[in-house]
């Protein structure tokens, strides 16, 4: 019997109980298979009923991802576990004989690529069922499953989220307490779903597999070129129906610095900051994982973009959701702490697409005091144009993210170009990087290469 050693995380997810569904979800040689199907035939040991199900797109990948591999359920099971991949005696379908102390347990091998067959082995009750890359499963089978057993197990690495089986099951799963932040935030935000009593949500990545020496996992990390949807799904385990990553050249090994080195240039003599700005984003749905996105800026004497200071919003996760006139006070307390941080933005902008907002803004300009200016946000400069100069600066050292803006570096690592629509990127991942445009917009020709005036007139540049 083989012997796999077990992480933290995966220990938890074994002892874990009472779940209705369970859904492991990350990145390629996180171990998802090779611990959740070790699970699985514990539990249909437990189970007190004797017919169950293995699932996968077909025969083949189940035998050599699952039944035959290295750690797979005959290595980890030999002896009590036998596979007749052409039935025996009465079973004339593919199955498992499992052995549970005496009692003889059997789990059907079916590939849902096959209706014919999966409807024959859904055709009555099954006590535990194990989906294998549930995004490409049928989702009739997998609403059938879900239907005909007391217990669903699935494995998945991220893909398109518009998917109908996470708007169906995964986004209505949770992770338990302990593991509630776990997770790429983008992952845990697109959890949105009406929660379901025993719906747990799992996610895995490298460093959860400690049965993979880490040279392995290198050599796994730079299988995938950076930018590709192989990379953002298997490596970096976000999900995304784009076919690459809008700003693909963003590495936070190179664009990603602390808050002492912006600092540096508070004050300096040498490259100081000459201008500061601010920008909001604003959505206030309470059903989905779009945020009120708060960005904070600074540009230096050389043309260095710093995305210094973030904060995020998002209703649906919120017992008293945001009003427009809520954003006010946080927008300001926002840009008060962050005067007394790194300095004072005088302009700041507003949502252009939000009256409703930039009215409460005005509203409360005319009865306070106040030193802002809160400017609705200069569209004028197409989406992809502004993408092309932010790559741009990126390129030659002319941006930057301070590491405590994790939506901001969040964001860049996952915003995708549409597959469906040429030249488009998605709708969606952005509300950060909106927001940081909103920022720079009135200030671009002040950054980079500031022998080019692609000043636009906004009255505030």
């Amino acid at each position: 019997m083989a012997t796999i050693r077990l992480s933290e995380k995966y220990c938890d997810f074994m002892r874990h109980s009472g779940s209705r569904l369970e859904v492991l979800e990350g990145t390629t040689l996180s171990g998802k298979t090779t611990v959740g199907i070790m699970k699985f035939i514990m539990l249909v040991a437990e189970s007190d009923k004797t017919q169950h199900v293995l699932a996968g797109n077909d025969l083949g990948t189940i035998e050599s991802n699952i039944i035959n591999a290295d750690n797979g359920l005959l290595d980890v099971f030999d002896g009590d576990a036998v596979y007749f991949a052409n039935g025996s005696g009465n079973i004339t379908r593919p199955h498992i004989a499992l052995n549970c102390s005496g009692v003889r347990k059997t789990i059907y091998v079916v590939g849902y690529d096959t209706e014919a067959r999966w409807k024959k082995i859904l055709g009555s009750q099954s006590g535990c069922i194990y989906i294998d890359e549930i995004n490409i499963a049928n989702i009739r089978f997998v609403r059938q499953a879900m239907m005909r057993s007391d217990y669903v197990m699935a494995t998945l690495n991220p893909d398109d989220p518009s998917l109908a089986v996470y708007t169906e099951y995964i986004n209505r799963c949770r992770p338990i307490e302990k593991y509630q932040d776990d997770g790429p935030a983008e992952l845990l935000r697109m959890l949105d779903g009406e929660p379901m009593d025993g719906y747990t949500w799992w996610y895995f990545s490298f460093e959860h597999n400690d049965g993979v020496a880490e040279s392995e996992k290198e050599h796994k990390r730079t299988s995938q070129v950076p930018g590709t949807k192989e990379h953002k799904n298997l490596i970096l385990g976000l999900r995304g129906r784009a076919t690459g990553l809008v700003f693909s050249n963003f590495d936070r090994n190179k664009h990603v610095v602390s808050a002492e080195e912006a600092a540096a240039h508070v004050g300096s003599d040498v490259d100081p900051f000459v201008v500061f700005t601010a920008g909001l984003d604003t959505s206030y749905s309470q059903k989905s994982a779009d945020t009120i996105a708060l960005a904070f800026v600074g540009i230096t004497a050389s043309g260095i973009k710093y995305t210094l200071d973030e904060k995020t919003y998002n209703n649906r996760d919120m017992d008293v959701p945001l009003a427009p006139s809520d954003t006010v006070t946080r927008f300001i307390e926002f840009l008060e702490r962050n005067r007394q941080t790194w300095g004072f933005a005088r302009h700041v902008y507003i949502d252009s697409a939000d009256q409703a907002t930039i009215t409460e803004f005005a509203k409360y300009k005319r009865n306070s005091a106040c030193i802002y200016d809160f400017i609705p946000s200069y569209k004028k400069t197409k989406n992809v144009d502004r993408i092309i100069m932010e790559r741009g600066w990126l390129q030659a050292g002319h941006a930057f993210v301070v590491k405590t803006c994790k939506d901001a570096i969040a964001e860049r690592e996952s915003y995708s170009w549409r597959e469906d629509k040429d030249n488009e990127p998605e709708d969606g991942n952005d509300h950060m990087i909106q927001a940081d445009q909103y920022a720079w917009l009135p200030y671009k020709s002040k950054i980079g290469d500031n022998s080019v005036d692609n000043r636009e007139d906004t009255g505030h540049g």
